[in-house]
This record gives structure tokens, sequence and C-alpha cells, in this order.
């Protein structure tokens, strides 16, 4: 299948590890011109090294503190300057620290909306004159917990409930431009972050880590945790032109731990 994405431009968040890293460098080996930002300049330039021997288009990098709008600003102009008019934007940010409602104050509630929420509105906002012009693709990765809250993360399950009511909305509104907005949501994907959680979980409750993940597995159907190539997979095909008459909707990747519709 010819996905359509040679020279087709994509900005791609929070992408110098984990899922983002994972979108782009399944886009860049499918012909895409890709732009990798994240805070860590450093880490950024490795990612940048290891995806170009496979990638059939051009890949940039550039930092950004999604957080600060100034950032952002630069972001899309430099992406704009080395690679062109931006034709796709996958949202994406790490989240916010655990915590339950009593454990976290107004500045973590502020930072979270700001990282989880604000960022993606921001940069829809200063992509949108390049896909109003073209037609393109908006993507935001959010997580299973708009699906099924996760017990001890009140400021994930809060914000990115908000998003997907900013994709549902967006996907109505800019129809008429041929731009295509969805929501892909990781369940128990093999990345940092999941770690990071099973270890939060663990200490919490005053178990091994491997016990956390063990019990993990008996709630997914497939017995294993996704990896990140499989996610990313999901994602590239839903910003191709292949995928044309998919808007609104909201893609669960979790091997079926999800039990709801």
């Amino acid at each position: 299948m010819d996905l359509q994405l040679t020279k087709k431009t994509a900005l791609i968040v929070a992408s110098s590890k984990g899922l983002g890293k994972a979108i782009a460098s399944q886009m860049a080996a499918e012909g895409c011109d890709v732009m990798l930002t994240s805070r860590n300049a450093e880490q950024l330039d490795v990612a940048r090294q290891q995806l170009l021997p496979h990638a059939k288009g051009r890949v940039e990098c550039h930092p950004c503190d999604i957080t600060r709008l100034d950032d952002i600003q630069s972001l899309v102009a430099v992406t704009r300057e080395r690679l062109g008019p931006i034709d796709i934007l996958i949202n994406n940010a790490g989240g916010p620290p655990g915590g339950g409602f009593e454990q976290v104050d107004d500045v973590a509630w502020q930072a979270a909306f700001e990282l989880n929420l604000l960022s993606y509105v921001r940069l829809i906002r200063e992509v949108l004159p390049d896909l109003k012009q073209r037609g393109g693709r908006i993507i935001n990765i959010t997580s299973s917990s708009i699906k099924q809250p996760i017990p001890g993360l009140i400021l994930s399950n809060a914000f990115r409930m908000g998003i997907l009511g900013l994709s549902k909305s967006l996907a109505d509104e800019l129809a008429p431009y041929n731009i295509l907005v969805n929501t892909v949501a990781p369940g128990r994907i093999a990345t940092e972050r999941t770690a990071y959680l099973d270890q939060f979980k663990a200490v919490k409750r005053g178990v091994s880590k491997e016990q956390v993940v063990a019990e993990s597995l008996q709630n997914i159907p497939l017995k294993r945790y996704g990896d990140t190539e499989e996610f990313a997979k999901v994602v590239c095909f839903l910003a191709s032109g292949a995928s044309s008459y998919v808007t609104g909707s909201t893609l669960m990747v979790d091997g079926g731990m999800v039990k709801g519709y």
C-alpha cells in the first residue's frame, strides 16, 4: 500500500524517545520529512542520527519546551524554514506526575494543564495556516485513560479527556479544509513512561515492580506490553494519504486491555 507520505512534512512532538521517536522513525522510513523536537537538544541529536540511516525523507531537529508559547512559535517557524509548509502535526507530550486528588496542588494542576492540554491547543493554532491551505492531518496522542481512568493519575485522567473533546470539536470545524483530526490512545506500551508508572504503583503498594507487571499482563488479552513500533504504524497510517475518510475517531492501541466500547 502506498501511504502517500513522500515529500510530506510532519512535525512530531516529544520525539527524542519513546512513542514520538518511534512515530518519527516510521514516518521517515515512508519518505516523510520529519521535524523532531523535545526539550533536550543532546537527546534530539542522538535520535536524529539514529533515524537517518533508515530514513527516505529528511530528518531535522529543534529543541522546544512546549509549555512556552515562544518556543512553540520558534519551532513551527524553523520547521517551515527547513522543511517547508507543515502537512502533519503529531501532538504528543510526556505524562504528568502520578498522584491522587488530595496529593496534587494548584501548581501541579497548572503545570499539567500547560503540558498536556494547552500545548496541544497552541501547536494546532500555529500550524493551522499551513493545514488550511493544503489539507492535512492532526493526530493527538492521549492515553487509555480516556476510556478507563487510571487510579492514582488524576492529572492525566483529567487533561487527556480534554484532548478528546478538543479533537472531536476540531474534526467538525476543520473538515471543510480537508483536515482530518484523530486521537490515538496507547495502553501498556513498553516505554520509559510505562516503566515509571509500574514503579510508581509498586512503591505505592509496597510490592515489587515485577508483581505489578505480572498483574498488568493478566488484564491484557494479548498477554504482553505493546511495542513502540506497533503503535507507530497505527499513527503512521492515520497520518497518511491512505487514510482519507477517518476523522473525529479515537483509536485504542492497547492489546484489548480496555474493556469498554
